[in-house]
């Protein structure tokens, strides 16, 4: 592995800090040859500022988005993929292959999986289909509403457009006001974000349930480990049923007061809550880079920590390299 040079391009880096210090730091702490190069549409990215190369590339939308990451990776020598946002999965899904004959994996589920994933309605089939826990989500017609519902984008992402609605006026407003919007039950309990990391065969390496204490801006800002069987034994279940996972993903359910576990969402990617797992123990940078060097996941790791706490604050960058700011 020391031989090898791990190069890995992580898109839409944004303000993913935290997770690309910790792939550095586990590379300088091997000794393995590799940079950490970043890709996002802004120059002003904090992630720009701590990783080894940064590159400004079109929107995801753009035609020309594939062809400048694959300039990019011929250039920098890149050797894996990882995206970081849900909008750039069905794309990376979708032209892998133009990767793989580069000798470029991408860190990407199945087209499937990112299907269920990005769309909230299509994730509740998926869950109803397969006999797992989850909320109701109502169809146009249905009106037997029960009080208080959650209204929210069905592709949304990050917590963005999620309203709780305590009334049928509340209700009227918002499913117009949310574009693309899905009316859900809400559900009570402990919240927790649970990673899962998966190698290319669906060998499962590891799951590591996160609950949610506090969250700002859709993002868990206080979490604590928890190593519950209940939501591990949950999890694998899910897991079994969803076919042609690759790397890390993240599942977001509710322990109830019953202790029932019922699950709410699959995000096909690296949450933004994933360092607590990562300094919990569960080495998802080494993991990452065994994936990278062709290697199947043959035992399980659980040995990470149970009940290590993250409380996050705001830091910040200065720099004098920018000449504008988008």
């Amino acid at each position: 592995m020391k031989t090898f040079e791990a190069n890995i391009l992580f898109t839409s880096s944004g303000r993913r800090v935290s997770l690309l210090n910790m792939f550095k730091e586990y590379l300088r702490s091997e000794n393995i040859t590799g940079k950490i190069i970043t890709a996002d549409f802004k120059n002003n990215a904090p992630t720009t500022f701590v990783s080894d190369k940064h590159y400004v590339v079109p929107r995801v939308s753009d035609e020309n988005y594939v062809s400048e990451l694959i300039a990019i990776c011929v250039k920098e020598n890149i050797k894996m993929i990882i995206p970081l946002i849900d909008t750039e999965l069905p794309l990376l899904a979708e032209k892998s292959s133009i990767f793989e004959e580069l000798g470029i994996k991408v860190l990407v589920s199945g087209s499937e999986v990112i299907r269920i994933g990005c769309d909230k309605v299509d994730t509740y089939t998926f869950f109803t289909e397969n006999g797992i826990s989850t909320p109701k989500v109502y169809s146009e017609h249905e009106t037997d509403y029960q009080f208080p519902l959650i209204v929210k984008p069905r592709d949304g992402s990050s917590g963005l457009g999620v309203t709780v609605v305590n009334n049928l006026h509340e209700l009227e407003f918002f499913k117009t006001y949310i574009k693309n919007s899905m009316i859900q039950d809400m559900v009570r309990g402990e919240e927790y974000t649970v990673d899962v990391m998966v190698d290319f065969d669906g060998n499962i390496k590891t799951i590591v349930p996160r609950q949610r204490i506090e969250i700002r801006a859709g993002e868990v800002s206080k979490g604590i480990t928890r190593k519950d069987p209940t939501i591990i034994s949950a999890v694998k279940d899910v897991m079994k049923k969803l076919v042609g996972v690759v790397g890390c993903i993240n599942l977001q359910c509710f322990k109830k007061e019953n202790g029932e576990i019922s699950f709410i969402e699959i995000n096909p990617r690296f949450g933004g809550g994933v360092p607590l797992a990562i300094k919990a123990g569960a080495n998802f940078p080494k993991w990452t880079v065994e994936l990278m060097l062709g290697m199947a996941f043959v035992t399980a790791d659980f040995s990470w920590l149970d009940g290590l706490t993250m409380l996050r604050y705001d830091d910040a960058i200065f720099t004098d390299q920018l000449t504008h700011v988008d």
